[in-house]
């Protein structure tokens, strides 16, 4: 993949990504106001039930006061009687049709006690209606002027209708002076609250409080504050004016509508994380395939190079050979021979490593393990450098510092593994190699340090040393041998015994690879 359609491709899903968190933002985000929309008109619907259910119960408690003195068998104080008469000619059918209304009006009083005005008492009238239709034939008409009428239709009515909006609006009028804390009480304020918010499914603490325009009255609960109160007017008079207002305040609101919304945030959280989490691991993926296929190209650029120069010593000693004058030459012939066998174990030895590396990653690598000293193994590996850190002039020290260091490890492999980071240390030394050998026993383990005063590396390298095919990138010029599979095995090998190993390095000062073996009694 190009490094501009990889750019282009990650761009394109990050931005998606983004774009999937915005729609899922805002659409909890207008899920939450249409919430708390909803909520405001439960709400207000709730209030405008309430005001109407104290004002109806107002009513409802003056008016039971006052029936008594109403019933039929109470005796008026005083009584009036006002009549309308209305007389029709028909003349087609020769008759005379009268209609009389006649209203009655009983005035009863009625103490103050019951109301706490300032009067003594105050009057309340009771009205009852007589409706009358007389139909009378004036043929019948006697010598003695007697009218007898032919039809009479006669109707009764106490007008509830009339008496109730009268009892209304007297009320609205007087009532309207006397003190709100006198004309209902917080425990009744707040049963109304309580059961008209149950209907609308409002089930949520609240404070309230009734103000006579911005004052406070004594009918409120005790942690009423009024910043983001719902309110509506109560107690109105007749002209649907009035100072009061009931409002309402919910403590706890904010926390009630995420609630309500809450099953929905938490799954589209959680698919907006696996979204995120599905990305990061493509783009991790994608970023990892691109590296490895990097270190591909590089490991097979340098593996043809590692081939190359065997081959081609094998092809000019096999030409030297051919040569009529070499041909005759035992000792050279033998030499030359020498050398193709040494670059073949060479190729070899190349090959092995690759094939271990392969095994080991399929676990398909038999390794047995055995008792053994580690003091043992390193002397044998220092065996199989020494004679290349003596050509370049430099030394391995040891300094066998451990008490104890029996462990369970394959020698052939294990003394590998102590090779490959001699032979590192070897490769990586511009000058004269100096290489310093140490143990020691630290609990039940036993420590193994190889030092050396070469080229060493920076941080970033010594944290993917052990990668398989990972080089240290020194452009296109092979100034070191190798493919980035020695470390890898070594990890391998070490990780198969239990162990550890890890690396320490500076750039320009050297590298100190440390390896933890757990200690066999």
């Amino acid at each position: 993949m190009g490094k501009k359609l990889f750019i282009l491709l990650v761009v394109l899903m990050s931005l998606s990504l983004i774009g999937i968190i915005f729609v899922q933002s805002f659409f909890i985000n207008n899920s939450l106001e249409n919430e708390e929309k909803n909520f405001t008109l439960s709400v207000k619907r709730a209030l405008s039930f309430v005001s109407r259910d104290i004002e109806e119960m107002e009513l409802r408690n003056y008016i039971s006061k006052i029936q008594p003195y109403l019933d039929n068998n109470t005796e008026a104080d005083s009584i009036s009687i006002r009549q309308l008469l209305i007389t029709t000619e028909d003349d087609i059918n020769d008759r005379t049709i009268v209609h009389r209304n006649t209203v009655l009006e009983e005035r009863f009083k009625v103490p103050s006690l019951f109301f706490e005005i300032d009067a003594d008492s105050f009057n309340v009238s009771k009205r009852s209606n007589e409706r009358v239709m007389e139909t009378y034939d004036n043929a019948q008409l006697d010598g003695n002027n007697r009218i007898a009428p032919v039809e009479k239709v006669i109707k009764f009515s106490s007008m509830p209708a009339l008496d109730r909006q009268m009892f209304e609006d007297t009320f609205k009028d007087f009532l309207k002076d006397i003190p709100i804390y006198k004309r209902i009480t917080p425990m009744q304020v707040r049963a109304y609250l309580e059961n008209e918010l149950k209907k609308e499914g409002v089930n949520l603490g609240f404070e309230f409080a009734i103000y006579d325009d911005d004052l406070a009255t004594k009918v409120q609960s005790e942690n009423f504050e009024k910043a983001n109160a719902y309110g509506v007017p109560v107690f109105l008079d007749n002209n649907d004016e009035g100072s009061y207002n009931l409002w309402v305040d919910f403590p706890d609101r904010k926390k009630y509508l995420i609630s309500s919304i809450l099953p929905m945030v938490i799954l589209s959280i959680v698919f907006t994380l696996i979204i995120i989490l599905a990305f990061s691991s493509a783009i991790h993926q994608l970023i990892k395939q691109r590296k490895i296929s990097q270190i591909k190209t590089d490991f097979i650029n340098n593996m043809t190079h590692e081939f190359k120069t065997p081959i081609a010593t094998i092809n000019l000693a096999l030409d030297a050979i051919k040569n009529p004058k070499i041909i005759s030459d035992q000792d050279k012939v033998k030499r030359y021979l020498g050398m193709i066998k040494d670059e073949n174990k060479r190729m070899h030895a190349q090959v092995e490593n690759v094939l271990r590396i392969s095994k080991l990653e399929k676990n398909e690598l038999n390794i047995s393990k055995e008792r053994i000293k580690l003091h043992q193994l390193i002397e044998e590996a220092i065996t199989h450098v020494e004679l290349i850190v003596e050509d370049r002039k430099g030394y391995v020290k040891t300094h066998l510092n451990a008490v104890k260091s029996s462990v369970l490890a394959n020698e052939s492999h294990f003394t590998n593994v102590i090779v490959n980071i001699l032979d590192n240390a070897i490769k990586y030394s511009d000058d004269a190699p100096k290489i310093d050998v140490y143990t020691e026993n630290i609990g039940n383990n036993v420590i193994l340090k190889i030092s050396d005063q070469g080229n060493g590396m920076s941080k970033q390298v010594a944290k993917r040393v052990f990668e398989k095919f990972y080089r240290e990138h020194t452009g296109n010029v092979h100034n070191v041998k190798g493919h980035g599979l020695g470390l890898a095995y070594v990890k391998r090998i070490v990780d198969d015994h239990q162990g550890h190993i890890s690396v320490e390095s500076e750039k320009g000062k050297g590298s100190t690879f440390i390896i933890k073996l757990p200690l066999i009694s």
